[in-house]
């Protein structure tokens, strides 16, 4: 073998079952946790926080909102940073800015410091999702690529149902300030786990200082994209209503007819476990059924489930959680690795531009769904969410008309995207 091609061609990337591979897991689902952990700290004390600051749900809910924000605001420029300097640099740099903000958020004296501090805290976690999916793509074997990414999925979904958990208790016990620290440290420990265990980079090249030109124009021709717009437009609109049904279903818990205290309202997100199944196996259906098909089914499930949670009956309320949850990462699952499907070039600019759009939606409809519950009750919020899920997938049909095997064949399941 060439000594000339030693540097990037012989190796392929870490393989299934090596100790690379293995590490390469590890430390992203670590990441995942710090991550998703300290961005949805707050949302298992959302109640706690609006009673202890004397501000309404929806006010309480922009401290998620607004860390969304700066989360999708940062995106792009954080994957442009990380093709100058590097996937695992950029990740820990941004990992640990982010760790440091939100030990100091529980110590904010006023709202508008809160919020603030919560805006930069999700700037500097932009640095995790927009480049996570890259690193894979280039450190892991191809053949093995989307098995990781799916690993990676039900990772993060895995952190931050922990942070929930965590938060809940804790949160009843001493308080949502308490709370938010005692996420802040599971996240600091996680972090510096991460830094640890991933592996050096040994793909990756910098891309010249031109590219960014280059990845600006990549980004205009995405964005006339018929087929991307509306993967965008369904990631915006059904993210934005996922995360509306949990900042709020824990107000309507805790009030009549079902009173249920912090800790239980705050087992909920237990229901996160059927997206960490569901992503995978939406994932792998799509060989066999289309994207566009596991795509409306994912949908469908949505509004099955969130049509149970109309009931005022807690079983059937959590059954219909269960079921909500589960299709809403069976459709995120296919859209975001449909958008490198689509994208024959550009794939890291149309993965970001996919994961603007998730965040924007769970900023801008998670916090203006508070306004429908305060002034409507939960039947009004429920139903504009069913609402925003059917208009997905009325344009998903129209848009999407052609089988997708004839826009790219597949022998495996798309990378995936990061979770909520």
């Amino acid at each position: 073998m060439s000594k000339t091609a030693v540097s990037v061609t012989p190796w392929d990337g870490h393989t299934k079952g090596s100790r690379g591979y293995r590490r390469v897991l590890a430390a992203l689902a670590l990441a995942g946790v710090a991550t998703f952990a300290q961005l949805y700290s707050t949302q298992a004390v959302l109640p706690l926080m609006a009673a202890d600051l004397r501000i309404s749900a929806a006010e309480a809910a922009l401290s998620i909102s607004l860390a969304t924000v700066g989360l999708a605001v940062s995106v792009l420029p954080w994957s442009f940073v990380a093709d100058r300097i590097g996937r695992v640099r950029a990740m820990a740099i941004g990992i640990g800015a982010a760790t440091v903000l939100g030990l100091v958020v529980p110590l904010a004296p006023t709202v508008p410091l809160v919020l603030g501090l919560r805006t930069l805290e999700g700037m500097a976690l932009g640095g995790i999702p927009a480049i996570a999916i890259a690193y894979l793509n280039e450190e892991v074997t191809t053949m093995h690529t989307a098995l990781a990414a799916g690993s990676y999925v039900a990772g993060t979904t895995l952190g931050g149902l922990a942070g929930r958990l965590v938060a809940g208790p804790v949160g009843e016990l001493w308080g949502w300030r308490t709370a938010a620290l005692a996420v802040s440290v599971l996240a600091t420990v996680s972090a510096v786990l991460f830094v640890v265990l991933v592996p050096k980079q040994r793909r990756f090249m910098p891309a010249p200082a031109s590219g960014f030109r280059g990845a600006l124009s990549t980004l205009g021709s995405h964005s006339r994209n018929p087929k991307l717009l509306s993967l965008y437009l369904q990631a915006f609109l059904l993210m934005g209503g996922f995360v509306a049904v949990y900042n709020y279903l824990g107000f309507r818990l805790h009030g009549e007819p079902f009173g249920l205290p912090t800790t239980l309202v705050s087992l909920i997100f237990l229901a996160y476990l059927s997206g960490t199944v569901s992503s995978r196996w939406a994932a792998g259906l799509t060989t066999r059924f289309g994207r566009r098909n596991v795509l409306l089914f994912g949908i469908a499930m949505m509004i099955a489930g969130l049509a149970l949670t109309l009931a005022e009956n807690l079983v059937a309320t959590l059954i219909g959680l269960v079921v909500f949850t589960g299709g809403f990462f069976a459709a995120h699952s296919v859209g975001s690795g449909w958008t490198g499907a689509i994208a024959t070039t550009g794939r890291a600019q149309a993965a970001s531009l996919y994961n603007l759009s998730y965040y924007l939606g769970s900023s801008v409809i998670g916090w203006a769904g508070g306004l429908a519950f305060q002034a409507f009750g939960w039947p009004a919020l429920a139903w504009s969410v069913m609402a925003l899920a059917i208009t997905t997938a009325v344009i998903t049909a129209v848009v999407h008309r052609s089988p997708p095997a004839q826009i790219r064949p597949l022998s495996a399941p798309e990378p995936l995207q990061s979770e909520a």
